[in-house]
């Protein structure tokens, strides 16, 4: 932290309340030149709607902001940059249809430019891309890329502006363990130069190796603050939940009958992402399967093909020991097959859609809420607010816009759609992404009930740590070849991590010759 303590940033006050929902209540923190402070809390605690009134997208109901001694007018983006704030958002606000280069220099160049500087631009950006280890071509059109390389261009487009301040609302939730590493390294220099920085994580080991301090939120107030020097991580968990955080026990696996069997499946790359590459896997009754990898090494493709929305393009799919060459979205359904989807906004919810509508949103032709053509409104908001309550999705009721929620909370309503289903196999791809200590040990300890209960787990994660735990056993994915699988405990994390890289898949090449 800089000694200097320069104050760069002050809130004081902030109250923004959404009808009858307060999001912030009297919230008050400051910030100095070249310090870290990580904001916690509990998914829907208020600390996005926070960030989103410093940046200006939202305009506090009262209160006041402060940018090295300046004040900031209240919901004026435009304003927050001018002063040197940027904003790495924890849903992507990028347009498909532009390139890399297009996205990041978007509103960054004088409109009175009469012609822009693109050569000078592509050049910045590659240097950025190289000196903060996030690699991504300019020329790639944003609808094309993976979801981690899209969380990339987010992060270049905050540092191509120079920012004084920056927010980074879940940077790493992509990221994998080494490439979280490089821009932790990098923004530590960046740091040393007077950068300063809102951390929002809810991986407590983050936090404990990037900030200096800590701010807790709990319903919308600030309700704690400590030096990470003096604490650790389970003493933030608690403080965050109110109480002791305690993940599920994990024991061992009845696994049963094959009810998915891909047989050496394969599918068309697209775009820069690879397709399946003779895929062979099988999920069985009462069992998870946990699938390793860098992102963008054929988990989208996999996903796609046990969720419906791809067929095979070679090899064979049976589901119940019968051949499915028929393989669609609503076979899959139909046939007891739910999916946790890895963009929570692009497939899976509809924004304007209510929470009623979008729990619904797979089964709303089931008996339970469909008869004769019409829906049973009454029964879709009963099982809507059942899963409001068990799953703790914080919001007004089930007639909000989902788009108003947190992503934490949207994550919430996804997960209890999908295991209220009660269905026989579930693709979890990312279920935990974004959701703060407490929930991530309820969603494990539902995909355990699952697996209890019969259900075969396909869970498909970035964190390793997460995989290692949950997993029976586990398969690593690196340019859509599949690795052999491994019980849980029979690889180290180093192991693994040569796996992903591809050196175990050329080992074995050179075995097999």
């Amino acid at each position: 932290m800089n000694t200097t303590a320069v104050e760069a940033l002050r809130l004081e006050g902030i109250t923004k309340r959404f009808g009858a929902l307060t999001a912030n209540d009297a919230v008050s923190l400051s910030l100095n030149k070249g310090e870290v402070v990580a904001l916690l809390g509990e998914n829907g605690a208020g600390k996005t709607t926070l960030m989103n009134i410093l940046f200006g997208q939202y305009a506090a109901d009262s209160g006041t902001v402060h940018v090295f001694g300046k004040p900031l007018p209240s919901g004026n983006s435009r304003a927050a940059l001018d002063a040197g704030v940027g904003m790495v958002h924890q849903h992507f606000t990028l347009a498909d249809n532009l390139t890399v280069q297009e996205n990041i220099t978007l509103g960054a160049e004088p409109l009175l430019r009469i012609r822009a500087d693109r050569q000078g631009a592509r050049q910045r950006i590659l240097d950025l891309s190289e000196k903060y280890h996030l690699q991504v071509s300019p020329d790639a059109r944003v609808g094309t890329l993976t979801v981690g390389e899209r969380q990339r261009v987010e992060i270049l487009k905050a540092l191509y502006r120079d920012v004084r301040i920056l927010i980074l609302d879940e940077p790493t939730a992509v990221l994998t363990p080494q490439e979280a590493d490089d821009l932790f390294a990098t923004l530590r220099l960046a740091i040393a130069d007077g950068l300063s920085i809102i951390f929002i994580s809810h991986k407590l080991h983050e936090v404990m190796a990037i900030a200096d301090r800590v701010v807790v939120l709990r319903h919308g107030k600030v309700t704690g603050g400590v030096a990470t020097k003096d604490t650790d991580k389970a003493a933030l968990a608690a403080m965050m939940m109110g109480t002791q955080a305690q993940p599920p026990k994990v024991a061992a696996a009845m696994p049963g009958a094959v009810l998915l069997q891909l047989d050496q499946v394969c599918t068309p790359d697209q775009g820069s992402a690879p397709g399946l590459k003779s895929v062979s896997l099988a999920l069985k009754a009462g069992q998870i399967i946990g699938l390793a990898g860098v992102s963008g090494n054929g988990q989208a493709a996999l996903a796609d093909v046990v969720g419906g929305t791809a067929k095979p393009t070679a090899g064979t799919l049976t589901l119940n020991g019968d051949d499915r060459l028929d393989w669609t979205p609503r076979i899959a359904v139909q046939s007891g097959i739910a999916r946790i989807p890895e963009d929570r906004h692009k497939t899976g919810t509809i924004a304007d859609f209510d929470l009623t509508e979008n729990a619904i949103l797979e089964r709303y032709t089931a008996p339970d809420f469909s008869k004769s053509g019409w829906l049973n409104w009454r029964a879709a908001r009963d099982f809507a607010n059942a899963i409001i309550t068990k799953y703790d999705v914080r919001c007004p009721g089930p007639d909000t816009p989902i788009r108003l929620l947190s992503g934490g909370n949207m994550q919430k309503l996804i997960l209890g759609r999908t295991l209220e289903a009660a269905p026989q196999v579930i693709l979890a791809n990312q279920p935990v992404r974004g959701l703060d200590i407490g929930a991530v040990h309820y969603v494990h300890s539902q995909l355990l009930a699952a697996r209890a209960r019969g259900a075969a787990v396909l869970l498909i994660s970035e964190d390793l740590d997460e995989v290692m735990a949950l997993s029976d056993v586990i398969h690593v994915i690196s340019d859509g070849r599949l690795s052999p699988g491994f019980a849980r405990g029979e690889l180290t994390p180093a192991q693994l991590g040569l796996w992903m890289a591809g050196q175990g898949f050329e080992d074995e090449m050179k075995h097999a010759s």
